[in-house]
């Protein structure tokens, strides 16, 4: 019998992208920075050690060991192509569950508008009904969130037939309508259009009157009435089954589960990453699908055959034995115009990822990630055996006490299917699986499940896959797997990296560091160094102020550390230059983006150096010392709607806003010393000034130059200015610099 084409031909491809040119010039750029090293080492005997040789080779052989790790990340980038409607001729309708978690943490920061347009654009995703269930943690136990959901769910009973019968592409409701629709359609069309858009309306009206009432404190009845004497961080756990596919129909909607887990003050919550193994648990318990889908509130579905897509790997026999998630791209959609805060990421997810990818395999990086449900249970890529008996007192010792979820363990590990049962016969098993003491004793967060001891519980738990032998797959659809909403302004943008540079500096220095597993697990020796490139990514603060205040340091004191304008070997710090520089603005060119996109990026990455991860820096070793603990601290989200609006809006939304945190204090500081420094070698009567600092002079004014929005908050007001109480402690900490630079030259 002649097998159909459609089932010999291959689900997915795996493509390797060749750039002999930017190879080239990474090369090129490795050598220069080695013969800078070799430069430096040669004035050893004729100029002697001194604290500024010191700081120069120490900060250019940082900058050396750096560039070698962006090397080994860039070498071989790859990328997969995936073909979902061969799929679809394959298989059929025997695709494997999915369980679907959303989660939010505070319906101030993260308003519950945008959480319920993430839920419609979940439920109505190219997906059987019967197959999916979306699980959507709320963490602030709010009634308004579960109001709103539910509103939702009615809402979606006319929304999903909708995108069905007019193919709707983009299904979360706000983004869809702040487009029009073509004058070209039907009369039909533009009828239930308009339907559908009045039924949205009214949606957010009601949850709009909905928030008054509650922050009013009105009385909470009917399904809200468990939510009365309920605290944010002191509550039992409310779950609740507020739609179930019952009858497994294709074209119904897909189950959907609010769950608040149990919190109390005296145990700690461990954040997202507890919620999510909450979710794990209670979903384990409830409906048990062999793969999890996880998205942030604000990450809605952009493509509907999302999951088609994801299964065209998942489902290939080799796949199947050696991947354990498929990573999707972060994409936002009210990105402004030439990414002026540099928060948009288009080059990471487009290039560096596609570098790790090439390796190991991507990160993981917190959202838009499909995982195998055995794998966050610990089972290995070598564990073949799956019909092994297990040990119920380890496995109870492993997973907790509960009898069901154990059950559903084993079922996940020899990867049974499990039969649809009615879902309100588990709630009883599931506040069990969701109490605040359930991990107690047990091996959530260290063994199994998402990790405990970073806020950035995401590239722990990717890391502790890969190293038990796992790969990743980073697939980038068109149109994009999701959107989500960037933070806006000054401070926001820098909190997020700052959160990100402390959780990475915790991995670094605990017990899970890639350093000292290097003899005991899996991973891979380029996937090693990728991790490090991204642990010891915060450590470039220091170097890179020790290398800003250097020049003017030398103005200051009448010296130098750069080669003079007369000697030849001046070419090579600025070849150096001119390579870095060109070499990032060709990724920006590949990327569609401009150059002005470029010069953004370049100055926020100085400035997020020696702000953010400065202070990430400090708050680790504010941890180290127990001085202060880390905290996770959530992104507001915004709520606007149409990217379009805000790129041809107010001009303001690009300019720079201060407030007065601390991470300000040393980027100002940083700005007033070249300030000063080059108020002080002009005035330098001195004619060896002019012959030997021409290279200090560029670096203070390139230095300027990046902290311009900084320069021009010295002398603006409001938000747009920076506070009288930064200047200050910046203009104490800039005079004190100068008074030991002229001190040492004494």
């Amino acid at each position: 019998m002649e097998v159909p084409k459609s089932n010999t031909l291959p689900l997915y491809k795996r493509v390797r992208i060749e750039n002999g040119l930017k190879r080239f010039i990474d090369i090129t750029i490795f050598f220069l920075l080695i013969s800078l090293l070799g430069y430096r080492l040669s004035l050893l005997s004729s100029h002697g050690f001194s604290c500024l040789f010191a700081l120069a080779f120490l900060s250019e052989l940082w900058f050396t060991f750096s560039w070698l790790l962006t090397l080994n990340l860039n070498w071989t980038p790859s990328h997969y192509q995936t073909y979902p409607q061969r799929l679809l001729k394959r298989v059929e309708e025997e695709v494997p569950p999915v369980d679907i978690f959303v989660t939010t943490a505070d319906p101030v920061l993260e308003p519950p508008i945008i959480t319920i347009n993430t839920v419609l654009s979940v439920l109505a995703m190219e997906y059987p009904a019967s197959k999916v269930a979306c699980y959507v943690s709320d963490d602030a136990c709010s009634p308004l969130t579960f109001y709103s959901l539910c509103e939702a769910l009615n809402f979606a009973k006319i929304w999903l037939p909708f995108c069905n019968k007019y193919k709707v592409q983009v299904r979360a409701p706000f983004r869809y309508f702040s487009t029009h629709f073509s004058s070209n359609e039907s009369t039909q069309f533009h009828h239930d259009w308009t339907k559908i858009k009045d039924g949205y309306e009214e949606l957010r009206q009601k949850i709009e009157e909905a928030a008054k009432t509650i922050t009013c404190g009105g009385e909470l009845t009917g399904e809200l009435a468990d939510f009365s004497n309920a605290k944010p961080n002191n509550h039992s756990p409310i779950i609740k089954v507020i739609w179930e596919n019952k009858e497994g129909v294709r074209d119904e909607l897909p189950t959907l589960i609010y769950v608040s887990r149990g919190k109390n003050p005296q145990i700690p919550h461990h954040y997202k990453a507890g919620a999510m193994n909450v979710l794990t648990r209670v979903s384990g318990v409830m409906t048990n699908a062999p793969y999890m889908l996880n998205l942030d509130c604000d990450m809605f579905v952009n493509n509907p055959d999302i999951l088609l897509q994801a299964m065209c790997l998942f489902l290939d026999p080799t796949i199947d034995k050696e991947y354990a998630f498929i990573q999707f791209p972060q994409i936002f959609y009210n990105g402004l115009k030439d990414d002026p805060f540099g928060n948009q990421w288009i080059v990471i997810m487009q290039i560096l990822i596609y570098g790790q990818t090439g390796i190991q395999g991507p990160m993981y990086m917190g959202t838009g990630c499909i995982h195998r449900r055995k794998v966050l249970y610990g089972r290995s890529p070598t564990e073949a055996n799956m019909n092994e008996k297990y040990d119920e007192e380890k496995l109870y010792k492993r997973f907790g006490n509960s009898k069901e979820f154990v059950r559903s363990a084993i079922r996940s590990l020899r990867s049974f299917a499990d039969h649809s049962n009615c879902l309100s016969n588990s709630i009883k098993s599931t506040y069990e699986v969701a109490t605040a003491n359930y991990e107690h004793n047990n091996a959530w967060g260290s063994e199994v499940g998402w990790k405990y001891g970073s806020i950035v519980e995401d590239v722990l738990t990717g890391m502790e896959i890969h190293k038990m032998g796992w790969k990743s797959a980073y697939i980038t659809p068109t149109p994009p797997a999701f959107l989500g909403c960037a933070p806006s302004g000054g401070p926001v943008p820098l909190n997020h990296h700052k959160r990100a540079i402390t959780g990475l500096l915790e991995i670094l220095i605990s017990k899970n560091s890639p350093i000292l597993t290097a003899l005991s697990d899996k991973l891979q020796f380029r996937q090693r160094l990728v991790y490090m490139w991204a642990y010891l990514m915060g450590f470039g603060a220091i170097w890179e102020i020790c290398y800003a205040t250097l020049p003017a340091f030398c103005l200051i004191s009448n010296s130098h550390f750069l080669p003079k304008v007369q000697e030849p070997v001046i070419c090579v710090p600025l070849l150096l230059f001119v390579l870095l520089k060109l070499r990032m603005l060709l990724d920006y060119f590949e990327t569609g983006q401009s150059v002005k996109a470029w010069w953004n990026n370049l100055r926020m990455e100085k400035i997020q150096k020696m702000s953010s991860s400065l202070l990430g820096i400090v708050a680790v070793i504010l941890k180290i010392f127990g001085i202060s603990e880390t905290v996770f601290e959530i992104t507001k989200k915004e709520s606007s709607s149409s990217s379009d609006d805000i790129k041809s809006g107010d001009g303001d939304l690009g300019r720079f806003t201060f407030d007065e945190s601390p991470m300000f204090v040393p980027v100002t500081t940083v700005l007033m010393i070249q300030l000063t420094a080059l108020s002080i070698g002009f005035l330098q009567t001195q004619p060896s000034i002019r012959e030997f600092g021409v290279a200090e002079v560029m670096c203070c004014l390139w230095t300027i130059l990046s902290f311009w929005s900084f320069l021009k908050g010295m002398f603006a007001k409001g938000n747009y200015g920076l506070p009288w109480p930064t200047l200050f402690k910046s203009s104490v900490l800039a005079l004190l610099f100068v008074y030991l630079c002229q001190e040492t030259t004494k």
